[in-house]
C-alpha cells in the first residue's frame, strides 16, 4: 500500500505502516490477525511485510 494516497506513484507494498489506519485495516484483514497481533509482529520483526508474514506463519 502506498503511504500517501494522494501520491499516484508506485505503492510501497513491502512495508507495513502502523501510523495509517487504512493500512492497519488492510494488513489485519489480509493477514487474518487482530490489530494487536499485527502491532506485536511489527515490533518483533520490523515493518517489512515478508518478515511479518514469516513471523505470523502466513
Amino acid at each position: 500500500m502506498s503511504d500517501d494516497r494522494n501520491n499516484p506513484g508506485r505503492p510501497d507494498r513491502d512495508r507495513i505502516n502502523l501510523n495509517e489506519d487504512y493500512e492497519v485495516r488492510y494488513w489485519t484483514e489480509a493477514l487474518g490477525v487482530s490489530e494487536q497481533e499485527l502491532r506485536d509482529a511489527v515490533q518483533a520483526v520490523g515493518s517489512t511485510a515478508e518478515a511479518v508474514r514469516r513471523h505470523l506463519g502466513k
